[in-house]
């Protein structure tokens, strides 16, 4: 079938951009009510089903590839994506890459998003973990702790601290805009160099406190606890500026 569309007033059919291809392969998965995971057509069948060649269905794939929309599978064919949010995780990254003032604008963002959130699901966060969920939790926090006295990097284990801290919401969108800030963290964040041995025990304490107060059931320790997380990492956007600048001002001088 041809790659074209009508347009009103046109003399005659105009391509298909690669956009507009994109578009009606999105449309096509709503339509037909696929879900992630579920095969689409070959590439054939999409070019007969969209009106459009097979050069611009594979540019379209390769863009909605690269958003997760879709995923493909070489030798097996394409498939729905994930969904996931990895194209914000690419923007932000590249916005807090591109200089050190946007590095910690992003950061400063980050941390008030991930706080507003989770403060603001606290009583829903309370009622929907049990001991199981506090069991794996109080271990992540002692091995947090084991990790800094070694004097190692334990931003892996803070992120599955606060992974399965909203996972019994069984919200996928929480659970992956959550995943999609530390993505951006753990990418922007080394630009903040050093953190202080005060810094390490004020997050230990944070952490057991958040634990502490879902097991109490308390909602105002909980909105206390979560604060005084993210706090040390305040301190150390803040200490990082403060950095930057001098080293600005003395360079300009």
């Amino acid at each position: 079938m041809a790659e074209t569309i009508r347009t009103k007033g046109a003399a005659s059919p105009r391509p298909l951009r690669r956009h507009e291809v994109a578009e009606r392969i999105k449309r096509y998965i709503i339509d037909n009510r696929l879900r992630p995971g579920d095969l689409l057509p070959s590439e054939g069948e999409l070019c007969e089903a969209l009106g459009a060649s097979r050069s611009s269905v594979r540019e379209a794939v390769k863009t909605l590839d690269a958003l997760d929309i879709v995923e493909v599978r070489h030798g097996h064919g394409t498939y729905v994506g994930r969904l996931s949010m990895s194209a914000l995780v690419e923007g932000l990254t590249f916005r807090g890459l591109l200089s050190p003032d946007d590095d910690f604008k992003v950061l400063e963002e980050l941390v008030d998003v991930r706080e507003v959130l989770e403060r603001g699901m606290a009583q829903r966060i309370l009622d929907t973990l049990h001991a199981d969920h506090l069991t794996a939790l109080e271990e992540l926090v002692d091995e947090m702790e084991a990790g800094l006295a070694a004097g190692q990097e334990v931003i892996a284990i803070d992120r599955r601290f606060h992974a399965l801290l909203v996972e019994p919401l069984k919200n996928e969108i929480i659970s992956q805009f959550s995943s999609a800030c530390w993505d951006v963290y753990g990418i922007v964040a080394p630009h903040l160099h050093v953190i202080t041995k005060q810094d390490e025990l004020d997050t230990v304490n944070a952490h057991r406190a958040v634990v502490a107060a879902v097991r109490a059931g308390d909602p105002t320790a909980f909105d206390r606890a979560v604060e005084a997380h993210y706090r040390p990492a305040r301190r150390r956007i803040a200490a990082a500026r403060e950095r930057n600048a001098k080293a600005a001002a003395q360079n300009g001088s």
